[in-house]
This record gives C-alpha cells, structure tokens and sequence, in this order.
C-alpha cells in the first residue's frame, strides 16, 4: 500500500507504475491522470482517472475494454489473468463453477462478445456465479452503445475497489 500523499509526491513513471494493473494493462490512464495531482482523496483520484478514461478517443477506450479477460473464460481457467482479476473472480466463485454454470457462462460470454464485439464486463464484487449469469443474460438484450457505456463504467467500479486496496487513505496528509 501506498499513503496518498507519497503518491501525490512520485514523478510521472513512478506515479504510472505505482497504479499498474488499476485499469487493466493500460498504464496510460495513470500516466495521463498524473498531470491532475495533487490529490485531495480517494474520491478526487478515481474521478481524475476516470475522467482521463472518458476523455481518451474512442480507439482508446475500445482498446481498455478489450485488455479484460472473459470471466470465467478460458484465460482464467488457464490462469492467464493479472492478479487482481483473479482475485475479483474467485472473490466471486468463479472458480468453483459446476461444469453446467461454466458451460452457460462461456455460451453466454460467446453470445457477447459476438453481438458487442468485446468482452463482457463486470465489476464482480458483492456478486455471486448466479447473479454474474443473471447480469449476462441481462445485458445481452442491450444495444452496442449502452453496453460500450456500460463496460467503462464497471471498469471504473473495479478500478474504484482495485484503489482501494492499494491506497492507504489512512495514511493522507494532504
């Protein structure tokens, strides 16, 4: 963990590498939010950051949205997911799918992907296998554009828990 304050003190790099891994594999969010410092909260942080996600273009964003694995698809079973994604998915029991709930989550994951052309995304915190199926089966029924909103805002959900467990607000003198 790092105080926010320490945070608020780092030069750009050290700044983008400190918050490696908050949006998956693009450390260009960090290194662009950078520019906003100093940061008064977690809260002034995240919007910083997010704000820098919804100024990038539209190749850019489409780009953040396709570093995330499928849940519970083959890369996770694989064990070819960061950490944290990990983390969220089994956090969520996604490992301990039965055969029939992998099989109707990876039909479903299919389904997705092929009607928005990118994966689906979901902040998994709070969720259970059921309701991470219910939330598929949901959202397939949604155009591309409200799911393309919809994807950036849970990368932002998760990028909000992901900060929270690196940034020590305890630890802020700013």
């Amino acid at each position: 963990m790092i105080g926010l304050d320490a945070l608020n003190r780092l030069s750009q790099s050290e700044f983008r590498d400190a918050l490696e891994g908050i949006f998956e594999h693009s450390p260009w969010v960090p290194e662009r939010a950078w520019h906003a410092r100093p940061f008064a909260d977690l809260a002034q942080l995240h919007g910083r950051l997010c704000d820098t996600v919804a100024a990038a273009d539209r190749s850019e964003q489409q780009a953040l949205i396709d570093a995330h694995p499928q849940l519970a698809g083959k890369a996770a079973v694989r064990g070819d997911v960061t950490a944290a994604s990990r983390r969220e998915q089994t956090g969520a029991g996604l490992d301990q799918c039965s055969a029939g709930e992998f099989e109707r989550i990876n039909a479903l994951n299919d389904a997705y992907q092929a009607k928005f052309g990118f994966p689906f995304i979901l902040a998994v915190r709070g969720h259970t296998r059921a309701s991470v199926i219910a939330a598929l089966e949901a959202r397939l029924g949604r155009t591309r554009e409200e799911e393309f909103a919809e994807a950036l805002f849970q990368i932002g959900r998760i990028a909000l828990f992901r900060l929270a467990e690196r940034i020590d607000v305890a630890d802020n003198h700013a």
